[in-house]
C-alpha cells in the first residue's frame, strides 16, 4: 500500500510538471515579440513608437561586384498613428559609384494588431530624382510608390505580408508582392525567410536570421541574408547586411 502511495504521489508530480511546463511554453509563445519592424526586404506593419527615432542601414552586394546601399530613418509624428521617414540611396554599378533617387515616405498604423486580426500600416512615398540618370543611378523624374504591410503572429511565428506599386512618370511602373515568415529561436534570435516578386519581371528567395540586443531604451539589432533572383533566365546570388539602432529622442 505504501508502494502504491508513492507511485500515486509520484504520477501525480509528474502530470503536475508536465501541465507547468505547457503552461509555460504556451505563455512564452504567446508572449510580445522581442525584435520588431527589422525585415530585410519586407515591410512589418509596425509604426515606431513615440520618443523613439530608428536607423537602419542595408547593404547588398553581388556576385559580381556591383553593390547598393539605403539608409532609411523612421521617426514617430508625434506617436505611433504617424510616421514619417527619409530614405537614401547609394550604389555602385561597378562603372560609377554615386546618390540614388532620394524617399520622403508617410506611413499611417491604420490597424494595431489583435489576438485575432493583423496590423496593417499602408506607406505613401514621393520618390525625387536626385541620382544621376546618365550613370544609371535614378529614374530622372518624380514619381510615387504605396505600399500595404500586414503582420501577424502566431506563437513563436511572425507573417509579413506586402503588396506595393511603383510609378514613375514614362519610366516605369512595377507591381509587387512580398512575404517572410520568422521564427523566434531565441527572445533575441529570429530566422528569417523572405520572399518578393515585381510582376513580369523578377522572384526573389532570401533566407537569413537578426539577432539583437537591448541596452537600456535603446535596442541594436544585425542580420544576414543571402538573396537569390531569378529574372530574365538567370539567377544570381548576393549578400545583404542589415543594422538597425533604436534610440530615445525624449
Amino acid at each position: 500500500m505504501n508502494r502504491l502511495r508513492i507511485i500515486l504521489a509520484l504520477l501525480l508530480l509528474a502530470c503536475c510538471a508536465q501541465v507547468e511546463a505547457q503552461t509555460t511554453a504556451a505563455a512564452n509563445s504567446a508572449r510580445k515579440w522581442e525584435i520588431v519592424d527589422n525585415s530585410f526586404l519586407v515591410e512589418e506593419a509596425f509604426n515606431q513608437e513615440a520618443g523613439v527615432v530608428q536607423n537602419i542601414f542595408t547593404w547588398m552586394l553581388s556576385r559580381h561586384g556591383a553593390w547598393a546601399g539605403n539608409f532609411t530613418q523612421e521617426w514617430p509624428v508625434p506617436g505611433s498613428r504617424h510616421q514619417f521617414s527619409y530614405s537614401l540611396v547609394f550604389s555602385s554599378t561597378g562603372e560609377t559609384t554615386g546618390l540614388g533617387d532620394l524617399l520622403l515616405n508617410y506611413r499611417l498604423q491604420l490597424r494595431d494588431e489583435t489576438a485575432r486580426t493583423p496590423a496593417i500600416s499602408p506607406r505613401l512615398s514621393l520618390i525625387l530624382p536626385i541620382g544621376r540618370t546618365a550613370d544609371g543611378l535614378g529614374g530622372g523624374t518624380t514619381g510615387l510608390d504605396m505600399n500595404l504591410p500586414a503582420s501577424k503572429q502566431f506563437g513563436d511565428f511572425y507573417l509579413h505580408l506586402n503588396a506595393g506599386y511603383t510609378w514613375l512618370p514614362d519610366v516605369l511602373t512595377a507591381t509587387r508582392f512580398a512575404g517572410s515568415g520568422i521564427w523566434r529561436a531565441a527572445p533575441m534570435l529570429n530566422l528569417i525567410l523572405e520572399a518578393a516578386a515585381v510582376v513580369d519581371e523578377s522572384f526573389t528567395l532570401s533566407p537569413g536570421f537578426r539577432r539583437g540586443w537591448n541596452f537600456g531604451e535603446r535596442q541594436l539589432v544585425v542580420g544576414i541574408a543571402a538573396p537569390i533572383t531569378r529574372a530574365e533566365g538567370r539567377s544570381t546570388t548576393a549578400l545583404l547586411t542589415y543594422l538597425s539602432y533604436e534610440l530615445p529622442f525624449r
